[in-house]
């Protein structure tokens, strides 16, 4: 890949990883990028680096600009290693009058590479530098979405370098929205959203508010991952403070594993329930859906419905993992409900429902459990259920 001018004399000098399928647990079927960008003025600034393993397409990229030891400032905005890992290389090759970074970065920067002899120029929020014709001006976010992480705004441009905001996991030749489907790109974004930020959607509330205050005007958001909004870049804004207050619509997934298909009978069943009552739904199967893609169906859904047989006087494995990983991200505004089939013991309602319970979701009854398979009456009591969970919905 080419570097790309993004802006006159600002540059897309970063990587396209094409062959990446698994990102800490998040399915990147489509891979994703890394993104860097380089500044020309009087003073050169690098903006963030890439993945270590794509150290070479940096540096390649760079050199068909500039030589790469006139680079003059190295800014951090993110220490996690998609965005740090050719951080020692690249201080080697440029030897830099600055390293910038926020209070925190400085601190993971040493303690994951173990050298404080690197030049490094701590920044907080409200914090400005001048390269010559830009001045960058800094803004902490931290846990958006670690301690460290902070975005750069370069005034004169109207241009925010906003690290893991606003991206996407998606591998592209195109480098901007206006060049591809604008459906897909906000489904990677959303996608994005759910399985990395939702957790902190009272922090990006907070920011939010804060270029409000700030009254940050805004021509082009260019990310640390995926395409760079130049076209309209309020339309993700929008997108964020919609995602971040979690209100959800009419909508309802069910999530559910089977042994036999007698709790897939059940599932079938709610979901004819919640359709009488006019209420969407996404039938998401655990053996055949990824959690990270199921996770991006709860986003915008009002109620999750959790469907398991009992095993082992527990629940299904794919069912335990999907728990895990919805707990950690934290969804809330919800209504939860459970369902199930079992043998002889039958814990499984009970234990998704303790489960919906923690997550601070308003559950709906105490569930349906059948046992064996489900008989005519009990797919009506199923039914019934999908039609209570439809009525909660739009009550909400």
């Amino acid at each position: 890949m080419q570097p790309v001018e993004i802006m006159k004399d600002i540059f897309w000098v970063g990587a396209i990883d094409w062959c990446v399928r698994d990102f800490h647990g998040y399915s990147t079927p489509k891979g994703t990028t890394y993104n860097a960008y380089l500044v020309k003025d009087e003073k050169i600034a690098l903006f963030d680096t890439v993945k270590k393993p794509f150290t070479r397409n940096l540096v390649e990229n760079i050199g068909k600009i500039i030589d790469p030891k006139q680079i003059d400032y190295l800014v951090v905005n993110h220490v996690e290693m998609d965005h740090s890992g050719a951080i020692p290389e690249i201080i080697e090759l440029i030897q830099p009058e600055k390293v910038f970074c926020s209070p925190m970065g400085k601190k993971a920067l040493i303690e994951h590479f173990g050298r404080e002899d690197w030049p490094f120029e701590v920044v907080e929020s409200g914090r400005s530098i001048s390269l010559g014709k830009n001045t960058v001006d800094f803004l902490e976010t931290r846990m958006l979405h670690w301690p460290d992480s902070m975005m750069s705004y370069l005034r004169e441009q109207r241009l925010l370098l906003s690290s893991d905001g606003f991206g996407q996991h998606w591998a592209t030749s195109e480098r901007f929205d206006d060049e591809v489907n604008l459906s897909e790109l906000l489904g990677h974004a959303a996608k994005y959203y759910a399985n990395i930020l939702l957790l902190y959607s009272p922090l990006v509330q907070k920011l939010i508010a804060k270029v409000q205050e700030l009254k940050l005007e805004i021509d082009m958001i260019a990310p640390d991952h995926g395409l760079i909004w130049r076209r309209n870049p309020g339309k993700i804004i929008e997108a964020y403070d919609e995602w971040s207050l979690q209100k959800g619509r009419n909508k309802a997934v069910i999530i559910y594993d089977t042994m036999w298909q007698s709790t897939e009978s059940m599932a079938f069943a709610i979901a004819r329930g919640l359709s009488d009552t006019g209420v969407q739904y996404k039938l998401l199967n655990l053996k055949l859906n990824h959690r990270s893609d199921i996770i991006t169906e709860v986003l915008d859904a009002k109620a999750v419905i959790l469907g398991s047989p009992t095993l082992n006087n527990g629940i299904m494995p794919t069912m335990a993992d999907m728990i895990c990983y919805m707990k950690g991200l934290k969804p809330t505004n919800k209504v939860g409900a459970a369902f199930g089939s079992y043998g002889w013991s039958g814990e499984s309602v009970k234990i998704l429902t303790e489960a919906l319970e923690e997550m601070k979701f308003k559950i709906v009854d105490g569930g349906s459990k059948v046992k064996y398979v489900p008989t005519v009456d009990d797919l009506k009591i199923c039914e019934e259920l999908g039609r209570r969970v439809g009525t909660a919905v739009k009550e909400m």
